[in-house]
């Protein structure tokens, strides 16, 4: 692949895609989905809202690539190490409160199509986890996985559910560890693996 050339039509079209999915990032952080509009997408960006229809073709579209931009976390090692890294990240989200997620999350609990264009990134997410789980219904264990992780962020800092919303998140985690580690593990492994 080459690197489009400095000031080359090819390199200002990156440059354009780049400013508007930044200030859409930002909109649909600080809006949401419903209240976010194409016209202050492209206000925020410094262009005409035609171009951000031409490159985007639609809210939904745009909102899906924001999501798509966004990182997916990578897992590596065996099962258990695997297991660990999603603990360790969703620690960081109980401990943090994660606004970019919880806008995301906000917008497609409340939006249908907020909802269909981020399922595809969880779809990503739920498929990185599967790959390290070495059972042949990883992708149901990777999805039960991808479930409990969302539903404490938003029980916790959306719902602010109770004992959950100010529970330590050490305690969290040590209580969710063994549940991580048997749905990662290879059957009859008990978690252990």
């Amino acid at each position: 692949m080459t690197t489009p050339r400095t000031g080359s039509r090819a390199e200002q079209r990156r440059r354009t895609e780049a400013r508007i999915l930044d200030a859409a990032a930002q909109a649909f952080l600080t809006d949401g989905y419903e209240r976010t509009t194409i016209r202050a997408v492209a206000s925020a960006a410094g262009v005409d809202a035609g171009l951000v229809m031409h490159y985007f073709g639609s809210k939904q579209e745009l909102f899906r690539r924001v999501i798509d931009a966004a990182p997916v976390p990578e897992m590596s090692g065996p099962p258990g190490q695997a297991a660990e890294q999603i603990l360790a990240a969703l620690a960081s989200r109980l401990e943090n409160e994660p606004a970019a997620s919880l806008t995301l999350l906000r917008s497609m609990l409340t939006n249908p199509e907020a909802a269909s264009a981020a399922s595809a990134g969880i779809a990503r997410y739920e498929a990185q986890i599967a790959e390290a789980i070495p059972a042949d219904d990883a992708d149901l264990r990777a999805a039960i996985i991808s479930a409990i992780t969302i539903g404490i962020s938003v029980s916790r800092h959306l719902i602010k559910a109770d004992e959950l919303a100010t529970a330590d998140p050490a305690q969290v985690i040590s209580l969710l560890r063994p549940c991580m580690l048997s749905l990662a593990a290879s059957p009859g492994h008990g978690g252990l693996s």
